[in-house]
Formats: C-alpha cells, structure tokens, sequence
C-alpha cells in the first residue's frame, strides 16, 4: 500500500510541472566575484528557502554555457536552460524593445534613467512576454565608456583606432557607423584575446565590467565621455516559469527585483572602478566643450537613424520619450 501511494506521488510530480519546477539553470557572461553574481546568488538562495526548496537557481557564470546571446537563446529553446543574463541588444531576437535604452546620449542622469524605467518597465515586459520570454529583473549597468590602446581625446581620435563593436547590436553599430569609427564585430568572449592580439584597439562598457574581464590590462586612455546608459536583464524561458506555482512565480519576481534594484544602485557608482583604472596608469581624457557637443550629435542621429529604420515599436519608443519629457520637465 504503502509503495503504491509513492508510486502514485511520483506520477503526480511528473505529469504536474507545477507541483515541482525543481532547477531553473541561467547562463551569464559575468565572471565569478563580481556584485551581479554575488547579488544573484544571494536571491537564489532567498528564492530556495522561501519555496521550501521548490525552486532553484543554478548560475552558469562567465560565459561557460554559451559566450554569446544566440547560443544561449538557442539552449534555452532547448530546455538545456531555463534563463540567462542579457544586455538590451542581447534579447533584440524576442523584442527590439529594451535595447531603447541603451541609445548613446539618451539619459542625461542616473536620476532620469530610473524614473523613465519605473515609468515603461511594465511595457517592456509585455513585449518580452509575447515573444515568449519573462523578464523579472532589470536594471541599469552604468554608464559605458571607450578605452583604448590609442588616445581618444576627440572623435577623430577614434576614428583612427578599430573599435570593437558587439556582436547583433544594431545601436552600438549605428552609433559608431555614424561617428565615422572603424568597428571590428565580436562576441564578449573574443574581446580579450583581440585586445592582445590588435584585432581591436578601443573597447566599451561600464567601467566596473571593464575591470572584471581583464580589459583594463591591454588598454592606456579612457574617453570621459559616459556614451550611454547600459541594462541588464535576467530573462527566462516562458514555458518554465509557467511551471511554477503562482506563490512561487510571485517570490521569484520578488526577490529578483530587490537584487536589482541592489544592482542598479551598485553599477552606477563606478568611482571605485575609476580610481582604480587611474591607478594602474590610464589616463583619463576628457573632451573639450567642442567635442563634448560633436558627441552628443552622435547620440541624436543615432536616434534619427533607429528610428526611420523602426529598429523599435513605436508605441514603446514613444512612452519612453514622454517619460523622459515629463522627468525633464518635473527638474526644471
């Protein structure tokens, strides 16, 4: 008797993925010992106990499941994962709709970034989520800047370098297009070993993420010029969050959130980073007022050109920039 009712428990635990969604598997390009593994981590262990161990998170970090967005995207189609870490342009194959706000020059604050954040987050999520994926967790991951083995004092300046320009980012390749900079395109992973070799010269990104993959080794000059807010998102497979009870669904969107917003608040204080990029020897280039302006005109017909080419929807690239009229006019 006894035997039958466990056979019985079991079956039920098969056929009802909702009993029991077991290990939710995310594969990140973060290396280990950086704030967005710690923070994740310490959420996954809050998600286990608050679930009484239904739900899990297993971190697969520093790119070993798939160094780029498709590879990961296509394990995910898989069921060999069940979610991975994406920057916006990273998920442009679900829906173009995050990557809004990477746009160079776009955010004039932290400030304005997060209330215009608040304000559409809840569209962007409804996007995701047609194209098949939720997305409990996103948030800015600072400011990115251009180092480089070369000076870059001013956009001609860059344009005698070879810029790394990432892999499937439609933003990052107008944007550079438009500047006049020669790019070489490349996966996360191939970075470094480029930046060795002299396939790439100049590099982009939050200065934090900078540090911890090693780039700061290989470059000498950094533009002070923050070209762009970055976002992150940590994104999972429908079909998997589906499986979970809705108490579960509910402390999972719950605990990612917080460590996001952890995460928002740490990525956008990158004096610690600087100080030690500045330490090592990079010299910090700041621009002159005429170069500062030659810039910002890089952002604003970067915007132009995205979207005459509708590389967003339009009802989500126009709440974005009510949002940020509105937070404009509320600081004046």
């Amino acid at each position: 008797m006894l035997r039958a009712l466990v056979i019985i428990a079991a079956l039920v635990g098969f056929f009802n993925g909702s009993v029991n969604a077991g290990q939710l598997r995310i594969a990140t390009v973060a290396p280990e010992g950086t704030a967005y593994l710690r923070e994740m981590r310490a959420a996954g262990e809050a998600i286990k106990l608050a679930t009484s161990g239904r739900v899990e998170l297993k971190f697969f970090p520093g790119g070993v499941m798939g160094a780029d967005s498709a590879t990961v995207l296509r394990k995910i189609k898989l069921g060999q994962l069940q979610g991975g870490a994406f920057s916006g342009t990273e998920l442009s194959s679900v829906s173009n709709d995050g990557a809004i706000f990477g746009l160079p020059f776009f955010f004039a604050s932290k400030a304005e970034f997060d209330f215009v954040l608040a304000k559409t987050s809840g569209l962007i999520r409804d996007s995701f989520a047609k194209g098949g994926m939720v997305v409990p967790g996103m948030c800015g991951g600072g400011y990115a800047y251009l180092l480089s083995t070369r000076p870059l004092a001013s956009l001609e300046d860059l344009r005698k370098t070879k810029v790394w320009s990432p892999a499937g980012d439609p933003i990052a390749e107008v944007g550079f297009q438009i500047a006049g900079a020669s790019t070489v395109s490349l996966a996360i992973a191939d970075v470094y070993p480029s930046l060795q070799t002299g396939l790439v010269e100049t590099v982009g990104g939050p200065l934090a993420a900078i540090i911890g993959f090693q780039w700061h080794t290989k470059v000498k000059y950094m533009a002070d010029v923050p070209l762009a807010v970055t976002i992150g998102f940590l994104a999972f497979d429908k079909r998997a969050f589906d499986k979970l009870i809705p108490a579960d669904q509910a402390t999972l969107n719950s605990e990612i959130e917080k460590a996001f917003t952890k995460l928002n608040n740490i990525n956008f204080d990158d004096a610690a980073a600087r100080a030690a990029l500045v330490k090592q020897g990079i010299q910090v280039q700041k621009p002159s007022a005429e170069q500062a302006i030659a810039w910002e005109a890089v952002g604003t017909k970067s915007l132009a050109e995205l979207s005459r080419k509708s590389a967003f929807s339009q009802p989500v690239l126009d709440a974005v920039l009510a949002a940020r009229a509105e937070f404009r006019k509320q600081v004046k």
